[in-house]
Parts: structure tokens; C-alpha cells; sequence
């Protein structure tokens, strides 16, 4: 079975670790704040200018003037910081972010990322991507295996116009987790219920399967 949107934010919370700064892109991985460890210490970084994001708030708690880079209301954990996002920005630019987890629309096994524009249609824009994924050596990408029609989004060559090259090396989708290695995907994990064979015929580009393949603990 398929993962939910919030059951791919709690996995992919799974490769924070402690101390890290981690960045949040727009969509599925805004979600991921919500399942840090009560024991872990991990700073959010939003490119509007904000570290130190807590988890969404409660009705109660709502405060309109502060918002992540989507525009969604958020917290403030203890001791974080606001700053401009010129500010911001060179802690990206710097590669001072330790992970750095994006939507996108198509991933390649070229590590090649298509995550800001689709021909015709109203996007709110490229926002701080094309930053993120030319400063972030570590990124995970969350997405949806395949389209609403069944077309694979992991392809062997992008069609869309790309957010970055060569810079994708984990994708996590509703029915697997992915490496990319030597122009390959290579199937790390499987969601609940979800058979190899499944994936195999949804994935466009080379997948490599190993002889063990877990599912996933979420």
C-alpha cells in the first residue's frame, strides 16, 4: 500500500540526526517537522529567514506573521533565531545546511531534479531550489512514485526544465526508497504491502534490485 503524505514525512525524518541543520522544502517535506525525536536536536532552516522552526502550530497557537517559506503558519522552538534572507541564503550558498529534503515533480537516475515548472501551468516558482540543491551536498528528495494517469516521475532522462544536474542521490516515494548511483536507481526499501514487481513496473529508469529488500518502518 501506498504511503501517506504524513507516512513519508515520518520516514524521512528517519535520516535526520542530532545536531543537524536541516532545510524543509515546500509540500510533503514541510511535513517532516512534525516527527523529530524528543530526544534529537535538529535546527530547521527556512529560506525566508528563520532557524530554529518548531513543529506547525495549534489553532491556539497560530501567529500570522510567522510563516515558512511556503507561506504556512509555523513555531519558533526555544532559543531560535530570525534574520533576513539575504542571511539566509549564504548559510545555503556556504553549505552550512546539513540535509536539505525537496518536492519534486520528476527525478532521472542521473540525479537530475525537474522540481519548479510545468509548461502551462500556475506554479508558485522556483523559491530557494536552485540555491538548495547547488549548496546541499546531502539531499533527499520526497515525492510521489507516479502521476495520477500512472506515468512514472523516475525517469531516465527529465522532461521538464531542471532545478539542478547530477545532484540527487536518495529519493524517497510513496512505494520505495531509492539511491542513485552510476546512472541507476538502486531499491533500498519498499513500503508495507508493496511488492518489488510493482515498483519494478512503475520506475522508467534502470532499477537495480537488490537480493534483500526491506519494507519500510513507519
Amino acid at each position: 500500500m501506498a504511503l501517506t503524505r504524513e507516512q513519508l514525512a515520518q520516514r524521512v525524518s528517519q535520516e535526520f540526526k542530532d545536531g543537524y541543520y536541516v532545510n524543509l522544502g515546500i509540500g510533503i517535506p514541510t511535513l517532516a517537522a512534525n516527527y523529530i525525536p524528543d530526544d534529537m536536536e535538529v535546527l530547521l532552516q527556512s529560506e525566508n529567514g528563520l532557524l530554529g522552526m518548531g513543529p506547525f502550530p495549534l489553532e491556539e497557537e497560530v501567529d500570522a506573521d510567522l510563516i515558512n517559506a511556503g507561506k504556512q503558519t509555523v513555531t519558533m522552538k526555544t532559543g531560535a533565531s530570525i534574520f533576513s534572507s539575504a542571511e539566509s541564503f549564504a548559510m545555503i550558498r556556504g553549505g552550512h545546511v546539513d540535509l536539505t529534503v525537496l518536492g519534486a515533480f520528476e527525478v532521472d537516475c542521473q540525479g537530475n531534479i525537474a522540481s519548479y515548472m510545468i509548461p502551462g501551468k500556475l506554479i508558485k516558482g522556483m523559491g530557494g531550489a536552485m540555491d538548495l540543491v547547488a549548496g546541499a551536498d546531502n539531499i533527499i528528495v520526497t515525492m510521489t512514485h507516479a502521476s495520477k494517469s500512472g506515468q512514472s516521475k523516475l525517469l531516465k532522462e527529465c522532461t521538464l526544465p531542471l532545478t539542478g544536474k547530477g545532484c540527487i542521490k536518495r529519493v524517497l516515494t510513496d512505494l520505495a526508497l531509492m539511491d542513485i548511483e552510476d546512472g541507476k536507481f538502486i531499491l533500498r526499501e519498499r513500503a508495507p504491502g508493496v511488492s518489488v514487481e510493482e515498483i519494478l513496473s512503475l520506475t522508467e529508469g534502470e532499477l537495480v534490485v537488490p537480493d534483500h529488500v526491506p519494507e519500510m518502518q513507519v
